[in-house]
């Protein structure tokens, strides 16, 4: 026994100390999140391929992410083909862009189409079937798992499936139930009742299915979850206005503006204000996908409404 504990660790675990002073340490340089803009062109292909919108080295990690703890990726399958999506995450949620298919699952086959909307947990071989040219919108929180070491063995949530009928009933109900009300967003929040703490799609991530309706502006908000931010439609001149600070009358201050484009994905900040203005004809829409139910969990989301909410 005393020569068990002559030979200890203590030496070479203590190689790798470092000591700070508080001051100058406690808020360390990390990467910059900024607005990136993933165009549309980049699913309309002729290639059946999954496309990560991947900004693992501006984030300057090992593993492919979008953000911190997100990853989103455009799926494009031609007609007649398939393609099996599998990556090592908690969860993962799928918009259909445009298509139609089914999906096979280890539980068995859904249906889908241009529209629908499904989340599954990670660490599935789903493999999706094209009837016609499909693409899919998919975000996973692959690199919150790189960053922990950690592999998802055990499911956290059932599968839910929201079909295009139903995400634009509910939005057209919000939007009646809403019309005259001074709201700062009319959108629906994507639940699953298996997450009934955090109100959110999985444990780990929310979607809002907001509608910006034709010459509105919504007020500026902010939040610490990121924003991957979907346009599912939208007529000219309509955009988002983010920047990190703003005014007495809650205007931000020096915005840089995200032009909302069908089938483009950017990037909103965490912390940042944003506002999104629709000066067109046509309704628009978008479906952020966020990393809010792990913000949620873990009490940090704090979202902020400008002057007037």
């Amino acid at each position: 026994m005393k020569q068990e504990i002559e030979n200890t660790l203590n030496e070479a675990w203590a190689e790798g100390c470092n000591l700070f002073e508080y001051s100058s340490a406690a808020n360390p340089r990390m990467p910059s999140i900024e607005i990136d803009v993933f165009p549309a062109s980049l699913h309309q292909i002729d290639e059946t391929k999954i496309i990560p919108l991947n900004l693992g080295d501006k984030l300057e990690v090992p593993y492919e992410c979008t953000g911190p703890s997100l990853l989103a990726n455009y799926i494009h399958i031609n007609p007649g083909e398939s393609i099996t999506s599998k990556s090592n995450a908690s969860s993962q949620v799928f918009y259909c862009i445009r298509g139609k298919g089914h999906t096979k699952t280890p539980d068995g086959i859904v249906t889908w189409k241009t529209g629908d909307y499904f989340a599954t947990p990670g660490q599935l071989d789903l493999e999706h079937f094209a009837d016609e040219d499909t693409a899919f919108y998919w975000v996973n929180d692959s690199p919150l798992l790189s960053y922990l070491g950690a592999t998802q063995s055990e499911k956290k949530f059932r599968s839910v499936f929201f079909s295009a009928e139903l995400l634009n009933t509910s939005l057209e109900n919000v939007r009646k139930e809403n019309e005259g009300k001074n709201k700062n967003r009319n959108g629906i929040l994507l639940g699953n009742r298996d997450c009934p703490m955090t109100k959110t799609v999985t444990h780990t991530m929310w979607s809002l299915y907001n509608l910006l309706p034709r010459n509105t502006r919504q007020k500026a908000h902010r939040h610490n979850s990121i924003a991957l931010d979907f346009c599912v439609s939208a007529g000219p001149n309509t955009y988002t206005l983010i920047g990190k600070r703003i005014n007495a009358e809650g205007h931000i201050i020096d915005p840089i503006r995200a032009d909302w484009k069908p089938g483009t994905v950017f990037v909103t900040p965490p912390g940042w204000w944003h506002s999104h203005h629709n000066e067109s004809d046509e309704d628009a829409i978008v479906l952020p996908v966020q990393d809010a139910g792990l913000h949620t969990q873990v009490q940090t989301l704090d979202i902020q409404f400008s002057k007037g909410y």
